[in-house]
């Protein structure tokens, strides 16, 4: 059996490693800058893991393999910045704004809070795509105690476009319950 194929990252590698790999026309390649690669250059050439010529064609349209939250804390009286990271198994071009949708469990006192929409920030020409919320000190769109979680299918275009890198090819941007639910949760602060 190999160790990888057209859909699927290479199997030898950890589920932390494979957070930094993804498809290009030279095959399955590590991000440039990484530590495991041994060069922190982030503008170096990716590293090649393994050669598969056009493997990013032959795959098809490219598919979200992740959802992170960058942040991992929040307070409510400080506020600030809730950031998400969509990571894809090939780079994709980003046109307009884009938005990751970050559901409020409104486990705090009261209702009727979120949900919260995250607009894209940056990342376009790569698998990585960060997303942005802001939120000012204070602010009534969240309480002590809200969780605030990622959805299944939380990326909408919003009237913008995500297409595979260099092409006109619309990417696919639905998500399964099972990558919401990795990303994780935030439990605001007071």
């Amino acid at each position: 059996m190999a160790l990888w194929g057209n859909d699927i990252k290479p199997k030898n590698l950890t589920d932390t490693e494979k957070k930094e790999v993804y498809a290009t026309p030279s095959g399955w390649v590590r991000e440039a800058g990484s530590v495991l690669s041994g060069n922190g250059n982030t503008s170096a050439d990716p590293e090649v893991l393994v050669a598969i010529g056009g493997l990013n064609v032959n795959m098809g349209t490219a598919n979200i393999t992740e959802i992170e939250f960058v942040t991992t804390a929040f307070d409510k009286s400080d506020g600030g910045n809730i950031d998400v990271l969509v990571r894809f198994n090939e780079a994709v071009d980003v046109g307009g704004t884009p938005q990751v949708t970050i559901t409020n469990g409104n486990q705090g006192a009261g209702t009727g809070r979120g949900p919260h929409l995250a607009s894209y920030l940056s990342g376009t020409g790569t698998n990585e795509l960060t997303f942005r919320f802001t939120l000012g000190a204070a602010n009534a769109a969240t309480n002590e105690d809200d969780v605030l979680v990622i959805g299944t299918n939380a990326t909408g275009l919003n009237g913008g476009t995500i297409k595979d890198a260099g092409t006109s090819t619309v990417s696919t941007i639905t998500n399964s319950s099972a990558i919401g639910t990795a990303a994780g949760s935030i439990t605001v602060a007071a």
